[in-house]
Order: structure tokens, then C-alpha cells, then sequence
């Protein structure tokens, strides 16, 4: 008669087990559809921005673009740098470990009419000053390939921007055109590819397309607990049935 009681004992623990279990199981299912979805987007991006430069799509179009349907799509641009709106936007590091520095952003007048602000680069804090940089400041018509990038959220961490002083924290179209009161201004930005600079700088070609996807070590972490948890719930109900059979025999 030992035995109902003992097993009636292990009712509660095992129903507990076997939710956890159901919730770390689907965890490590949810993983799963993630991990499928990185890599389609891993491979999306590495399509995009290893393809050859394509035109930018129609202004007329720009109004109902999703980022989805761009975001590192390469395009080629023809026109003339806004020199005189050029902004600087905060980074908080820089390649080869120089630290923090600006992203160059400037508005490229198209032929058009149409302007698009263009990340050239990075630059040091050295050379934030355009008159640092003058070789930097290029006139007259230029020809430049880049990767469509979607404005750069913001969060509660993000400084205010300085517009005065031409200082943003975010690569975003929107509040630099409407600073400088421009019409006609993409929705999106373009980072532009490395080009030869005299002095070398600004340094493009700097978009990190290197997407982090640790979906599947993440699964096999959710799916290794729900298995570790049954070795724990086999151990202790072993332990239990063993002590009341020794009390019973007793």
C-alpha cells in the first residue's frame, strides 16, 4: 500500500517538469524558426551587397519603399556634393581600433533635383573640422556606388543631436533635411563604397554586412536544459521511490 502514496507524492513534480520542459522545448523550436530566418537574411544581404550596383529606385516609388525591399541593395549615383550641409554623425568606433570618430554625411544633388545623403565615411576626431580635411571637400560632378541603408533607429540612449554645430547621433535623413529645410530628400541613406580620397579620408566602405546568427547554439541551449532537467527529475524520483521502499521494508 506504500506504493500509491509514494506515487501520488510525485504527481506535483512531474507535472512541473513536464511544463518546464514544454517551455524550454518550445523556446528551442522558436530558435529554430529564427535561425532559418537569420539565414535567409544573411544570405539576402550578402546577395545584395555583392551584386553589381543597380539604379536608384524611381522618387516617385520612394514614398512606398520598405526597408526589407532595399536595405543593402548596391545602386550607383550621379551628381554634385551639398559641401556646404555636410554633417557629422558620432561613432563610437572606428577600423583598425582608431577609436571613436564621425561618420561624413552630405547631400548629393541629383541631376533631378532629388538629393540623397550620403555616409562618405569615417574620420577620426582629428579631423572632424572640414578645414583639416579640405581635400575632403570635392566639387562638381561625381560618380559614386554605395549600399542603400534605412534611416538608424533610435532608443532612450540616444543623445539629442546638435544641429548648430552639425553634430547628429543617428543616420537619419529625416531630421538633417528638415534642419537645412531641403526638399526632395530619400528616405533612405547611401553608404558609400571605399573610393581613393587624397589624404585618405573620409574611409568608406566601412557597412558591416557580418550579421552575428547564434540561433542554433541558442537551441541546442534550450533543448540541453529541457534534457538536463529530466536527468535531475529521473535522479531525484529514483532517490524517492528508493528511500520509501527502505522505509517500507523497515
Amino acid at each position: 500500500m506504500a506504493e500509491a502514496p509514494a506515487r501520488k507524492g510525485l504527481v506535483v513534480p512531474l507535472l512541473f517538469a513536464f511544463a518546464v520542459t514544454g517551455l524550454l522545448v518550445s523556446l528551442g523550436v522558436w530558435q529554430l524558426h529564427r535561425l532559418a530566418w537569420k539565414e535567409a537574411l544573411i544570405a539576402r544581404i550578402t546577395a545584395r551587397s555583392a551584386a553589381a550596383p543597380q539604379p536608384m529606385p524611381a522618387p516617385a516609388d520612394w514614398p512606398a519603399l520598405k526597408s526589407d525591399d532595399y536595405d543593402y541593395r548596391r545602386i550607383a549615383l550621379r551628381g554634385h556634393f551639398d559641401n556646404a550641409r555636410e554633417v557629422l554623425v558620432f561613432e563610437t568606433e572606428g577600423p583598425r581600433d582608431l577609436g571613436p570618430g564621425y561618420l561624413v554625411l552630405t547631400p548629393l544633388v541629383l541631376a533631378s533635383g532629388e538629393q540623397i545623403i550620403v555616409n562618405r565615411g569615417y574620420v577620426p576626431s582629428s579631423l572632424a573640422a572640414k578645414t583639416t580635411r579640405p581635400q575632403s571637400e570635392i566639387e562638381g560632378e561625381v560618380t559614386l556606388t554605395g549600399l542603400m541603408r534605412p534611416p538608424q533607429p533610435r532608443n532612450l540612449f540616444t543623445p539629442a543631436d546638435d544641429p548648430s554645430h552639425g553634430l547628429y547621433f543617428s543616420r537619419d535623413p529625416a531630421p538633417i533635411a528638415a534642419h537645412f529645410g531641403l526638399a526632395h530628400v530619400a528616405p533612405f541613406i547611401v553608404d558609400e563604397d571605399k573610393t581613393a580620397i587624397a589624404g585618405g579620408w573620409p574611409e568608406g566602405g566601412l557597412t558591416n554586412i557580418d550579421i552575428p546568427n547564434n540561433h542554433l547554439e541558442y537551441a541546442m541551449t534550450w533543448f540541453g536544459l529541457a534534457g538536463g532537467l529530466w536527468m535531475v527529475v529521473g535522479a531525484y524520483i529514483f532517490g524517492v521511490l528508493r528511500e520509501r521502499r527502505a522505509k517500507a521494508k523497515a
